[in-house]
């Protein structure tokens, strides 16, 4: 992929940036800022664009958008770049109108990926059904529009996209009338749904069903709340887009419609009295009264609420909850003799996740701590100079999937928002 004009400058400038500032990460600035465009996107025959997520040769709703995100920005007065953001913005929409269920997609209709007990489709290279999938192209779009003023992402596929996006979430609001079915056999519990894949019973909340995690388990209860106000967000954008762009009334209203009943669902069911940090949000519930109190270091996260947008980094629940979440109360929050942070029952018991450690930083409103992630990430990175997904907090060159692009241009986003603000 030929680099476009706008990010070879920026790379060099974060490079030199950080020479001067902070020589432990200058050797990682550039090559992290750049890894996605490098290594995962690629221009098909058709013209279209397809991003893989590194070591995985597929296309993740989520990832892709969450790795080319923060290139964004540069695209205004960049027509090479703005091609390609376009292309894969254009990608996700023809993606989720073959399957809004689907998590990962093939490059081509190869038929190649897991073979599950669901519905396939040789498009698709897994069935694992995550609110967040939807959300991210939304998110994507928006930011797109935004940033650049240019509208003609906004195609037909797109609105059909928009359509899909919202007849599938208020399908799951009530997910005892779901065609969605997900089995996979001779597997971790985690990989497949309980209850003769249909999930655990979840009662009518407002909310929206998840079968799966950011991290591509299983949801213990079917209300991933941090997915759900990943959604209230994503609906939001969504009822400007229609408004705004397609003029379409009805679906600006469906769209935020929807969005206030995730929210009061949202605000009625997810949220928990803790004897020790006060009102927090659980991250899981069933509505029933059951909650999963944790946090998984994958976004969207309860500590990624407002790098989300969904609320302020000085809001009193969500304080509450970041204690919660960076302490040992929170079960996978762990601490080695090297590094500390969240990690994930995705990967090893004890592994920290260089992911919540960026998070970590971006949704800080204290310089001592951002500082201190920078300082973990500086040594955890086992002399690779990129960021890993997980890995021993007390041996860091033990570690998972060495080429992770999203934790590569998170981490970078993370540098270049440092630059900006001339943190150093």
């Amino acid at each position: 992929m030929k680099i476009p004009e706008s990010l070879k400058k920026r790379a060099a400038m974060l490079e030199e940036y950080y020479r001067s500032h902070y020589e432990g990460l200058a050797p990682l600035a550039s090559q992290c800022f750049l890894n996605t465009m490098e290594t995962t996107v690629k221009q098909l025959e058709d013209g279209s664009y397809f991003v893989i997520t590194g070591d995985i040769p597929a296309m993740w709703l989520r990832d892709s958008a969450a790795q080319v995100k923060p290139y964004v920005k540069f695209a205004k007065e960049d027509p090479e770049l703005q091609k390609i953001l376009e292309g894969v913005i254009a990608k996700q929409a023809e993606f989720v109108c073959i399957d809004p269920y689907a998590n990962a997609f093939n490059e081509s209709a190869s038929g190649v990926g897991h073979q599950d007990d669901t519905i396939l489709n040789d498009h698709v290279w897994e069935r694992k059904y995550e609110v967040d999938s939807l959300c991210a192209p939304l998110y994507l779009g928006y930011v797109y529009w935004k940033t650049t003023g240019i509208d003609r992402i906004f195609t037909k596929e797109y609105y059909d996209m928009i359509q899909a996006i919202v007849d599938t979430f208020t399908v799951e609001q009530d997910h005892a009338r779901s065609p969605y079915y997900f089995r996979r056999y001779d597997c971790v519990k985690t990989d497949t749904l309980p209850g003769k894949g249909l999930g655990r019973p979840v009662n009518v909340t407002g909310m929206t069903w998840s079968g799966f995690r950011p991290s591509d388990d299983c949801c213990s209860f079917g209300y991933l709340i941090p997915a759900n106000m990943m959604a209230v967000c994503a609906l939001r954008y969504a009822q400007e887009i229609c408004r705004e762009c397609y003029k379409e009334e009805d679906l600006a209203q469906r769209c935020g419609e929807l969005a206030e009943e995730i929210q009061d669902g949202i605000q009625d069911y997810g949220m928990v009295d803790h004897p020790k940090y006060g009102t927090i949000y659980a991250y899981e519930t069933d509505g029933f009264g059951n909650y999963k109190l944790m946090d998984d270091a994958n976004s969207p996260s309860l500590l990624a609420m407002p790098y989300l947008g969904y609320c302020g980094k000085d809001d009193p629940l969500y304080q509450n909850t970041r204690r919660f979440l960076l302490s040992a109360d929170n079960p996978y929050y762990f601490e080695g003799s090297i590094a500390k942070g969240m990690g994930s029952p995705h990967t090893p018991q004890g592994y920290v996740w260089h992911i919540g450690i960026v998070m970590q930083a971006l949704t800080s409103v204290d310089r001592e701590e951002i500082l201190g992630c920078l300082d973990l990430l500086s040594k955890t990175h086992a002399g690779t100079n990129y960021m890993h997904e997980s890995f021993d907090p007390s041996l860091p060159e033990e570690y998972t999937r060495s080429w992770f692009a999203w934790a590569n241009t998170l981490f970078a986003e993370l540098l270049d928002k440092l630059m900006e603000e001339k943190f150093f």
